[in-house]
């Protein structure tokens, strides 16, 4: 009887590869799991970080209206050419024309996409003040439509640093037919609805305490 002296171990050997083919099947799996996993979370974190920032940009844009429509004279009606734009972003916090406290903003807001305090500011026509307020982030949004009417614009947008909340709106500019104002009367403005709050809070710079209002989508 011939006796095959071997076997034993060849087989032995082919389990063992069968074994590490297995591993490193399972290895792969495990990666590509983590990294789908990755990015749904990444996903999940911007989409919080653009309703913050929508939130945050129309807090801003609402306290600049409120500054310009508030005129330079204190407990009067606005003269003819008083209006103007803040000339920083602190100036929402009190309002140095008047002679008392007044304030448009509870607090100064973190930009949310960068994280950072800074953020672009658009200026006035005539140059002087600061008109709206956008991210330096030129990030492309996750978000491309289904804007509500003061954030149309947005829609398509390529980055994020073209979301510019700015006072007045293109919808609130659209809403006023000068063709149907008195000759000689002041443009009128269209204020902006009271937005609401999201889920998702901002961080605060530890500043003086204003008072605010809501966001829009």
């Amino acid at each position: 009887m011939t006796r095959k002296i071997g076997a034993p171990h060849s087989r032995r050997r082919r389990a063992a590869g069968f074994t590490y083919l297995a591993i490193l099947f399972v290895v792969a799996f495990m990666g590509l799991g983590l990294a789908v996993a990755g990015q749904v979370w990444h996903t999940a974190v911007m989409r919080d970080r653009e309703a913050e920032l929508l939130y945050a940009g129309n807090q801003y844009r609402r306290a600049i209206e409120r500054y310009y429509l508030s005129g330079s004279v204190s407990g009067s009606v606005p003269r003819a050419g008083s209006r103007e734009y803040p000339r920083a972003l602190e100036d929402l916090l009190k309002d140095p024309r008047q002679p008392g406290t007044v304030r448009y903003l509870r607090k100064l807001y973190y930009e949310p996409i960068t994280g950072k305090t800074e953020w672009g500011t658009v200026k006035a026509p005539n140059g002087v003040g600061i008109m709206g307020v956008y991210s330096p982030s030129e990030d492309k949004p996750l978000k491309t439509a289904g804007f509500g009417i003061f954030n149309k614009e947005f829609e398509g947008a390529a980055k994020y640093s073209d979301w510019k909340f700015v006072y007045p709106s293109a919808a609130q500019q659209a809403q006023v037919q000068p063709s149907q104002q008195q000759p000689g009367a002041p443009q009128q403005q269209v204020p902006l609805q009271q937005p609401q709050q999201p889920g998702a809070s901002l961080p605060q710079m530890p500043l003086q305490q204003p008072g605010a209002t809501g966001s829009m989508q």
